[in-house]
């Protein structure tokens, strides 16, 4: 009986040390596998926050440049108002030295015009065409014969849109 308890004996232990090591190497092997996927979420991590700051970088790169861009051409504008300022004809002027003055600042506004439909800027229609929340902000509602209701009876201040996109709707009076 001696042999039989040594045979269990000798049974139970060698197993349970072995099964001790191997999981102690499994859970060695896990951490390594865990600290490889810490390492790699981190180094992710980082590059993303990198990726981030450059996009963010090149936006306001792009749309600096953007703006340079427009309002460099609006220069040459405020240079001649400048100008056509400063040549302004004194209020005892002839009508003739006022005309010509008069002429020069409508160039300029023609020049202004030109810049904007160069850029794709277009003036919002409104006298007259239905009221459009989408396109004019309504400053009042009056009642009127002449005009049918729901109609733009006045503008007050001129809408501009690029393409679909409004970059300021119309401020308008409405007819009830």
């Amino acid at each position: 009986m001696a042999d039989e308890n040594a045979t269990f004996e000798n049974v139970d232990s060698p197993p349970a040390e072995e099964d001790a090591r191997a999981l102690e190497h499994e859970l060695e092997t896990v951490k390594t596998q865990a600290a490889e996927y810490l390492e790699g979420w981190q180094r992710a991590r980082a590059e993303f926050a990198n990726y981030k700051r450059r996009v963010e970088k090149e936006q306001a790169d792009m749309q600096q440049n953007a703006t340079a861009r427009v309002v460099g051409r609006f220069l040459d504008v405020i240079d001649d108002f400048d100008r056509a300022m400063q040549d302004q004809p004194a209020p005892e002027a002839d009508a003739d030295t006022r005309t010509k003055w008069a002429v020069g600042i409508g160039l300029i506004q023609r020049k202004l015009q030109n810049l904007l439909d160069a850029e794709g800027v277009e003036r919002i229609a409104a006298d007259g065409q239905p009221f459009d929340p989408n396109l004019h902000e309504a400053v009042t509602h009056e009642d009127s014969g002449a005009h049918e209701p729901g109609r733009v009876i006045g503008v007050i201040r001129q809408g501009y849109k690029i393409g679909d996109r409004v970059i300021r709707p119309a401020l308008v009076r409405v007819a009830r």
